[in-house]
């Protein structure tokens, strides 16, 4: 019987049982095991045919350069846009990991070329005293997009599983009520015909920190609860795992991402991105730009309009 059948009743579900008496090793054995089967079989399921020499890798900077093909993947990733209005899918992307994982810098490149009202990103902050008293999921719920959208949420309901339970946030009975309702509200999205999609950025901490406590322009990143958070690193691995072990579900697995080095963390997830969602390409025929009717247009002075001083202008050679 699947794991996330048998969490029912809060204080009687054998899964969450064992997580609170410590007993994980198992639990994360057997989903290790079924993580493996169901990632293959997605495998074989989700054609990916954008680059004809995935078996053996790609290399950056011999094989292609990043920023030539982080531009051919966003190209594919507007006819998905198109595909998702023409459509009227509704997706949800998450993103979690540590803090300095890369999440942030995946979700701009995702973006960024796309129509912002068709792909939202959601960053909520802290909850409010009165988010506090409601259903936990109950905040994120508003943002859920409606037909012809997609949503990436820059963290999501899974700060109850990391943060809130390592640093206290959250008590224990409120963190097993999480773990028990987790999958069951996820697997209620995909039933309303919601595509969730999990990723979990995967990263060594240490010089992504450094980097960010020496570079000026990153150094705002760092916020009191990071710094915080490294003293219970060890915590964190292993809120992960129990969370791993509870939400790596067949209908919603989690897909982790090798983010030590960003470039390509950014095209192997966008890359991966495509491969879940089946898409056409609906490119229209190139527009002819009709002129410009200037003839009945009379411009005011420019001296009575207020210009920004021209600091910066173009050089000529």
């Amino acid at each position: 019987m699947p794991i996330w059948f048998i969490c029912r009743p809060l204080c009687g579900a054998a899964e969450l049982g064992l997580i609170a008496c410590g007993g994980r090793s198992k639990i994360m054995a057997e989903k290790t095991k079924k993580h493996h089967k169901h990632t293959e079989e997605n495998a074989d399921h989700n054609s990916e045919p954008l680059l004809n020499n995935s078996s053996t890798g790609v290399l950056l900077g011999k094989d292609c350069k990043y920023e030539k093909e982080l531009s051919r993947l966003q190209v594919e990733l507007v006819k998905l846009q198109e595909w998702i209005r023409h459509k009227g899918l509704r997706v949800v992307v998450l993103f979690e990991g540590r803090d300095a994982a890369g999440k942030g810098g995946a979700i701009k490149r995702i973006s960024e070329s796309l129509n912002p009202r068709v792909c939202r990103i959601v960053a909520l902050g802290t909850p409010t005293e009165r988010e506090k008293t409601q259903w936990y999921f109950q905040r994120y719920v508003p943002h859920l997009p409606a037909a012809g959208e997609m949503v990436l949420f820059d963290r999501s309901w899974y700060n109850r599983a990391g943060v809130e339970h390592v640093m206290g946030f959250c008590t224990e009975r409120e963190y097993l009520e999480f773990m028990q309702s987790c999958p069951e509200f996820e697997r209620m999205l995909v039933r309303s015909g919601i595509i969730l999609i999990k990723y979990w950025f995967s990263v060594e901490q240490e010089r992504r920190f450094q980097d960010r406590m020496d570079t000026p322009t990153k150094r705002w990143k760092l916020s009191p609860m990071d710094l915080e958070s490294r003293k219970h690193w060890a915590d964190y691995s292993r809120a992960k795992d129990e969370m791993f072990a509870v939400t790596d579900t067949k209908q919603v697995p989690w897909y982790v991402v090798n983010a030590e080095d960003k470039k390509c963390a950014r095209l192997n997830v966008i890359r991966h991105l495509l491969s879940l969602i089946p898409y056409k390409d609906l490119t229209s025929e190139p527009l002819k730009l009709p002129a410009l009717g200037k003839s009945k247009y009379v411009r005011p002075p420019i001296q009575e309009q207020n210009f920004i001083p021209e600091i910066y202008r173009q050089g000529r050679d």
